[in-house]
């Protein structure tokens, strides 16, 4: 049986009212996702961790910074601009850096894996039961190692300019932002990182974590800017070689800030490959 139209309803409005009543409607059910930045610390395994915290989405998103990096100074337009319906974004200072203080920061040779576990004990604590990791640099291969040590909490994994192990022809002369630290800090920590790198060159082939690689699960992207001379193109090339269904991608015109000089086009390339 086909049912006769409904007669027209008047609107108090009138008939331009009746579209404005429906447009405020619409408004009026549609979630609204907050871009308000929070910060705290939380107490994980005998630091005082700072993070910050933004969106309401479902997909839990933890932002590993580089070298003496921080939330602050290496993952602004991350945190700000990723999507706040898909995504619940955390960026983290590893203890020693950033507001993760006043822990001294010191570096033996196992020290990605220090943080690596306290990147996931924070996101525990935090009370989110799986989380992708996009990676800097340092942050990259922290990412590698929670991959592979932390399969079933890593979901999946982007990764820019980190290196599984070290050769000869790497530069080890990293500056990041001193402002953060103070002069005595900022030279002190980067002096002791110099030192820790190098530690890698004694162990054989200059390993850092090329033996987890094979151990990586989930879904992973590497992005290289062809412009770095720092981390050359072959540590991006090796990593997708040994992590199994891994992506790379390249950005012609980048170099090591990829994220930071190019943001709109990172972003949306973390957003595609994480949803």
């Amino acid at each position: 049986m086909i049912c006769p139209p409904l007669p027209p309803q008047k609107s108090v409005l009138g008939g331009r009212g009746s579209g404005l009543q429906l447009r405020l409607l619409l408004w009026a059910l549609t979630p609204t996702f907050s871009t308000l930045v929070t910060s705290a610390k939380v107490a994980v395994n005998g630091i005082h961790l700072y993070y910050q915290q933004a969106g309401e989405g479902d997909h839990a998103v933890l932002l590993l910074p580089g070298m003496l990096g921080s939330g602050e100074t290496d993952s602004g337009p991350q945190l700000t601009n990723l999507n706040k319906k898909l995504f619940k974004v955390v960026a983290w200072d590893p203890g020693g850096y950033g507001h993760s203080k006043p822990s001294h920061r010191d570096f033996p040779v196992d020290f990605f894996e220090r943080d690596a576990k306290d990147a996931v004990d924070l996101m525990k604590a935090l009370k989110f039961k799986k989380v992708s990791l996009p990676g800097w640099s340092d942050g990259g291969i922290t990412a590698l190692t929670a991959a592979a040590k932390y399969p079933s909490y890593i979901h999946k994994m982007v990764i820019w300019g980190p290196n599984a192990y070290v050769t000869d022809e790497d530069s080890i002369t990293k500056k990041p932002l001193e402002a953060p630290y103070g002069h005595d800090y900022f030279a002190g920590t980067c002096e002791k990182w110099v030192d820790g790198i190098s530690l890698f060159k004694h162990l054989p082939d200059g390993n850092i974590c090329q033996h987890l690689l094979p151990q990586v699960q989930g879904p992973t992207l590497i992005v290289h800017g062809e412009k770095y001379l720092l981390v050359l193109r072959f540590h991006a090339d090796f990593i997708h070689w040994h992590v199994k269904g891994s992506r790379l991608h390249l950005m012609p015109e980048s170099k090591h800030n990829l994220h930071l000089r190019f943001a709109d086009e990172f972003n949306k390339l973390a957003e595609d490959f994480l949803q």
